[in-house]
């Protein structure tokens, strides 16, 4: 029999909408299964978690496969707000709330948030650029500490 899994600490590395909810998703889902769970943010999926970006994230229509679209079509002007308005009104229909309010519900189960020190460097941000739901800014080795002994989910 497969243990039960106790604790999961997820990394968003995509700063694209559907780069970023399914992370968000499974935080969710974790802390509503009992199950303890982190989230760690890095290179461009610390734009989930920045003030001014956090609620216009876009969909990534050119390169990525999972549009089913040909890369010329994808760069054409217009594809990317359009494949986003399509995309945020499924979800609004299934009752998947915007990411600042996902990452507020997330937050208030328990679930810690924490943006990557050398991306935040690297960017030259600054805690004043991240919404309150982030608790720290720590570096890779501590996020490998607070991950001990749970499930590394990467997406």
């Amino acid at each position: 029999m497969a243990e039960a899994i106790e604790k999961v600490s997820i990394i968003i590395s995509r700063g694209s909408l559907e780069g970023v909810y399914p992370g968000l998703i499974m935080a969710n889902g974790a802390r509503m299964e009992g199950i303890e769970a982190s989230l760690f943010f890095t290179f461009f999926g610390l734009d989930a978690v920045i003030k001014r970006r956090m609620n216009n994230l876009k969909v990534a229509t050119v390169g990525n496969p999972g549009m089913h679209i040909p890369t010329l079509i994808g760069a054409l002007p217009g594809m990317s707000s359009f494949a986003t308005r399509m995309m945020k009104k499924e979800m609004e229909k299934l009752d998947i709330p915007p990411v600042g309010e996902f990452l507020t519900m997330i937050h208030d189960t328990g679930a810690p948030m924490y943006a990557c020190r050398a991306t935040v460097d690297m960017f030259h941000l600054t805690k004043d650029d991240f919404c309150p739901e982030v608790d720290g800014i720590i570096s890779v080795g501590q996020f490998y500490e607070m991950a001990a002994g749970g499930q590394i989910i990467f997406t």
